[in-house]
């Protein structure tokens, strides 16, 4: 058996006889250092205590193989049978590695609500390659001073500034979509539409950048940021890949560089051009009084640039730019595309959207602005309902620098805490019926008696995700703007939908829709 699943696991490694020679020689050095390791048995008495998925030698060594083993399709289902079976807090060594898998909600906020534990766990080292030591790798005085610096190019009248954008690029995507379903052609990929249209909202607002990808301009940088997260997340779940040269030296190791090459290019042209702009045009990074006026997030990067070039180099602009193209566009893509999916499910639920939208607009084509957005409550629960269902960040860790003190347990220093939202949304002591999708959970009463760490999409605490605001008025700008002018009708049941953990939840497989358009107003014009 367990010969069995070693060579299943080289499976994944490469078809070159050498490498397979060499990973052979690595599992089985690695495997006779973690029995000497573990040879006397010991371990420390908070361990021992603590519900356990690896408490024998065999699942010691069966477990990280197994794991190593699981298709991204997969590993959402084992663990949360793992959860449902051990408990909502669950032990695992890997290796050397210490991890703790938590799902009550007290104890997620006695992590992600600590100013102590913000250390990303071990698994964010190997997004360095690609986003470096940006904001979402980086720690200590350099993430603190980061958030500092970007929390300000976030804040609500910047925002408003980007409303022109958000609505052009949604009457775009609605464009799009519209031509698509020519003579009631059903799309089989309306999430492709969906992610080109966020990178261009993302783009032209955090970025300055008129990118036009909806109209086939960067078809190459969202396939490589596919191919790039899905081989992230498999080097994460695969203990071999935790060695550089195995890694570096296997095909997905090769097929990564290539791809990161790609990205980063991207970036750099991206970068290239704006600056190019800023040093053309009038505009200055400070206003009438002196004080520094925000363009955009990258505007503010490359002034701080200027002025101070020891404090934020190339390099530095780079490791943001490559962080929040990635966060900004692909998190709430998802999103919007699964919103898409269940309004489509449910005719009534798209009646009650669309009613409201009515009671904002009218016949108008105006297009939809801050005030707007704030009114569409019930789309807002629209939307809040589907991050709960699926949640854009599978799992958040930390490494903990001290213990951490829980209702129950104490879980000691240098160990990897892991919180996967996904599980928390979908725990029915906390949301009864929890796979029935149901607006109303997030009516302001039923919120009110519902631990605020039992709903976590944007996850919670100093580390929360800063964008979290900019994210809610594109969701709510592209799907209104969907509801105004055209009828969903998904073709298919939520069956249909199958979901993969990557760096970020994506979909292996969609239900098609039917995109019908909608012609109140004679005068609509795209």
């Amino acid at each position: 058996m367990i010969i069995f699943i070693i060579m299943q696991a080289l499976t994944w490694v490469s078809n070159n006889f050498w490498l397979l020679v060499l990973t052979w020689l690595s599992i089985f050095g690695v495997l006779i250092l973690f029995f000497v390791f573990n040879s006397s048995g010991r371990k420390t008495k908070s361990t021992s205590q603590l519900p356990s998925l690896t408490n024998s030698y065999w699942t010691l060594l069966s477990v990280p193989l197994k794991v190593a083993c699981l298709k991204p399709n997969e590993i959402l289902p084992y663990f949360w049978q793992v959860v449902n079976t051990i408990g909502p807090l669950v032990h695992a060594q890997i290796l050397t590695r210490h991890y703790f898998l938590i799902n009550d909600p007290e104890d997620v906020k006695a992590v992600l609500s600590s100013a102590q534990h913000i250390t990303k766990g071990p698994e964010y080292h190997n997004l360095e390659p690609w986003l470096n030591k940006g904001l979402l790798t980086s720690t200590g005085q350099k993430w603190q001073s980061r958030r500092k610096l970007l929390t300000n190019t976030f804040h609500f009248k910047v925002l408003e500034n980007y409303m022109p954008s958000l609505n052009d690029h949604s009457r775009s995507l609605v464009k799009n979509l519209i031509r698509a379903s020519e003579n009631g052609e059903p799309l089989a990929e309306i999430d492709e539409h969906v992610t080109l249209c966020a990178l261009d909202i993302v783009c032209e607002t955090i970025m300055g950048v008129h990118l036009r990808s909806q109209e086939g301009k960067s078809i190459d940088y969202v396939n490589a940021i596919k191919t790039v997260t899905n081989i992230l997340i498999k080097r994460m779940f695969t203990f071999y890949y935790w060695i550089d040269f195995v890694f570096y030296n296997s095909t997905p190791g090769k097929k990564f560089r290539k791809e990161l090459k790609l990205l980063h290019d991207f970036t750099d042209k991206i970068i290239k051009e704006r600056r190019a702009v800023l040093e053309n045009s009038e505009q200055k990074i400070v206003d009438e009084n002196g004080k520094k006026r925000v363009y955009s997030f990258l505007d503010l990067l490359i002034g701080i640039s200027k002025e101070n070039p020891d404090t934020m180099t190339d390099r530095d602009i780079r490791e943001e730019v490559d962080t929040f193209l990635f966060e900004g566009h692909d998190t709430s893509s998802i999103a919007i595309t699964m919103a898409i999916i269940h309004l489509g499910l449910d005719q009534r639920m798209q009646t009650l959207a669309r009613d409201e939208l009515y009671t904002i607009f009218g016949d108008s084509t105006r297009d939809a602005t801050m005030e707007d957005l704030k009114a569409m409550s019930y789309l807002e629960r629209v939307i809040k309902e589907t991050m709960r269902l699926y949640p854009s960040v599978p799992g958040i860790t930390r490494t903990l620098n001290d213990p951490l003190h829980l209702k129950k347990y104490t879980i000691p220093s240098k160990s990897n805490v892991v919180v996967v939202p996904h599980f928390l949304h979908h725990e029915e002591s906390l949301y009864p019926n929890a796979e029935e999708f149901d607006p109303d959970r997030f009516l302001p009463e039923r919120c009110a008696e519902r631990h605020p760490y039992a709903y976590i999409p944007f996850s919670a605490g100093p580390r929360n995700c800063i964008g979290q605001k900019f994210a809610m008025y594109q969701m709510k700008t592209v799907l209104s703007t969907i509801l105004r002018y055209t009828r969903l009708e998904t073709l298919g049941t939520r069956e249909d939908i199958v979901i993969s953990a990557q760096l970020i939840l994506r979909a292996d497989h969609l239900p098609s829709v039917r995109v019908t358009p909608i012609y109140n107003n004679s005068s609509i014009q795209f």
